[in-house]
């Protein structure tokens, strides 16, 4: 997104949380691949947290969570981008991501990777207790129940790993995505399933997370949906990577996409129109 301040998007006025009275202010952890490889996804954050009441910065510093360090096992490497993140976020009411697995890392990995540091660990303590996913955040904190937003198409619903067991996230996108006018949304088989991405294991175990993603498009499209959504970018582009070489003709977006009803962009993977003409 690459901004301090997000740009005005529709309802952006109303900052005040209209059930307490009270402003929330709240630092958007963008997260890496939001950032490079789709920003709507940041701008629907944004829109989905004006609206429940929360006046929302971006700061420019941030970069990576460090995950992939502290997954390869670069614990000084991700101990030093902890500490940036911290830096930059620990001013904030809440710090809230589009992906329960960078909001996993900050609230579950930052303690115990900074615990020994007597000056950022309880820095670090402070920020993991006010870090959440984004629509456990909205229908958790927020108190957000439904959405003014269409989508005419049956979706089904990938539950990443990282927000399922890290953040606990399950019933909340549901609630939210429920309220999605003209929206059919069918559960899964195996909906627990990881999709096989992980992260860096996807490139240290290619063929391993290959067949596991295959197993996990076949159940998602084993319901017929128009539409995949889920709540964390990574997993959303393996999928639409196996399903477009598998020419399933399914779309795949984020959940904050439909739910701030933005959806005029092509699906995550879709190749992008030309236009050709002179």
């Amino acid at each position: 997104m690459n901004a301090g301040r997000p740009p005005e998007m529709p309802g952006a006025s109303d900052t005040m949380d209209r059930r307490s009275g009270r402003t929330r202010r709240v630092g958007l952890f963008v997260t890496c691949l939001v950032d490079l490889f789709r920003p709507t996804v940041g701008f629907a954050a944004v829109k989905l947290l004006r609206a429940a009441g929360c006046t929302v910065e971006v700061p420019t510093v941030q970069t990576c969570c460090g995950q992939p360090a502290y997954n390869s096992g670069a614990r000084s490497q991700a101990q030093a981008i902890a500490r940036q993140v911290v830096a930059a976020f620990e001013g904030f009411d809440w710090v809230v991501a589009p992906s329960g697995s960078c909001a996993g890392m900050l609230r579950r990995h930052y303690p115990d990777l900074l615990r020994d540091d007597d000056g950022w660990g309880p820095r670090a303590a402070a920020v993991a207790a006010r870090a959440r996913e984004l629509m456990s955040f909205l229908v958790d904190v927020c108190g957000v129940t439904t959405v003014e937003a269409s989508f005419r198409g049956i979706a089904a619903y990938h539950d990443s790993c990282s927000s399922l067991r890290d953040m606990g996230v399950r019933d909340q996108p549901r609630e939210l995505l429920a309220s999605v006018g003209g929206l059919e949304l069918r559960e899964v088989p195996e909906t627990e399933a990881c999709c096989g991405f992980g992260g860096v294991f996807s490139v240290k175990y290619g063929p391993i997370s290959a067949d596991i993603a295959s197993r996990k498009v076949d159940a998602l499209a084993s319901v017929d949906p128009d539409v995949v959504v889920g709540g964390d970018l990574g997993c959303l582009m393996n999928i639409a990577g196996r399903m477009r070489r598998d020419e399933m003709g399914i779309t795949v977006r984020h959940a904050a996409e439909l739910l701030a009803d933005m959806t005029e962009d092509p699906g995550i993977g879709a190749p992008e129109e030309v236009d050709v003409r002179c």
